[in-house]
């Protein structure tokens, strides 16, 4: 289930908390969109001749892109791919881009069939505290005009654990999604990464410190509300209704094969990872096969094993030590279940013959625990 990520750069303004590449201007956008193109024809035999499953509009800022550009780029997507008939096609969008004209040219003139709208929160505090564009107001307005216009197969991300996120407030984000009845949600804690404004804030006493009681505190009234009303926790901050996983993002989570394009972007083939440079001069100036674009690393078995255990831990398939004795070997598997087992007398993980999964205890530990069954 081979899939294509493409990274949009471009942000009307950074989010404190992002540390993802991106530019606060569109400056670049018609030669990026050029530039772009052209990297599209030079690793189009990387996914060899596997039909593609997804294709994923991130960023950055997606919905800053025009129809018509969108639909450059998925006409050579097309041109050099073969795209199931059935594929999934998502675009990332901020709340502020989707006026109903927008939406309803991405609907009728576009191949685009699943909408990913950063929220973030329906209060405008939180959001002036993550440095955010849009309101609250526009939100909701957003996401009903995306309803109006049929796009049924919408997903908000929500992000908890901010500091000027009560409970209570959260509590009143969680109503404001459900009252929209949409099939799937993606909610992050908040952490603070370096090198981001977000950081240097809070060193400087200009911004609040995340409260990580706070954060737990959020994630449990979150796995209450959502299995109250029946949505499947399928990966540690993704929820949805049967039918509706992210099947782009399944991928990452299944150790799947993408091809990853723009700068920044990750690629993945099951035996080495590359990613592109994180510079929009060098991306726009690679327009010969031999200016490298990116850089490459063949995993080895210990760091492939590492990464099994640690998407798979995330999600409710969980990880499966048949899998691991198939895949990496007897060694690996007495690793895993001699490291694991820890885990399964504490109460943090359950296991279910040769599967083993969080709890909803041992979801509050899912990074630590990975980080303790890994083999150096």
């Amino acid at each position: 289930m081979p899939g294509i990520y493409i990274h949009i750069p471009f942000c009307k303004q950074k989010c404190h908390y992002c540390n993802f590449f991106s530019v606060a201007s569109e400056k670049y956008r018609t030669v990026f969109v050029t530039a772009l193109l052209r990297e599209i024809v030079r690793r189009k035999d990387y996914l060899a001749d596997k039909i593609i499953q997804s294709v994923y509009f991130g960023g950055g800022t997606p919905s800053l892109l025009s129809v018509r550009e969108i639909n450059q780029i998925l006409e050579q997507i097309n041109s050099n791919f073969t795209l199931d008939t059935d594929a999934e096609i998502t675009l990332e969008a901020n709340p502020d881009d989707l006026d109903a004209d927008k939406l309803k040219a991405l609907k009728n003139e576009t191949a685009v069939n699943r909408l990913s709208m950063g929220v973030q929160s329906f209060f405008d505090n939180d959001l002036h505290y993550l440095n955010r564009v849009h309101s609250g107001k526009q939100a909701v307005e957003a996401i009903e005009a995306a309803l109006e216009q049929q796009f049924s197969n919408l997903t908000i991300d929500l992000i908890y654990g901010i500091p000027t996120l009560t409970l209570e407030k959260w509590q009143r984000n969680l109503e404001i999604f459900l009252s929209f009845d949409l099939p799937h949600l993606s909610a992050y804690s908040l952490t603070v990464e370096p090198k981001t404004a977000l950081n240097t804030l809070i060193r400087k006493n200009k911004a609040r410190q995340v409260d990580e009681a706070q954060s737990v505190r959020h994630f449990q009234l979150l796995l209450d509300e959502t299995s109250r009303n029946n949505y499947i926790h399928y990966e540690i901050s993704n929820f949805a209704r049967p039918g509706h996983y992210s099947g782009h993002n399944s991928i990452y989570w299944v150790g799947g094969h993408y091809l990853g394009l723009g700068p920044s972007a990750h690629s993945f083939n099951g035996f080495s990872r590359q990613w592109n440079v994180s510079s929009m001069k060098q991306y726009i100036d690679a327009d010969s096969p031999e200016k490298t674009v990116f850089e490459k690393e063949i995993l080895t078995t210990a760091q492939q094993y590492n990464e099994y255990v640690m998407t798979a831990l995330r999600t409710s398939w969980g990880c499966d030590s048949g899998h691991i004795v198939n895949v990496f070997g007897t060694r690996y598997r007495s690793h895993f279940e001699d490291s694991i087992r820890q885990f399964v007398s504490d109460g943090r993980i359950e296991q279910k013959g040769n599967v083993y999964l969080l709890t909803a205890k041992g979801k509050l530990f899912a990074d630590g625990i990975s980080a303790a069954l890994f083999s150096v």
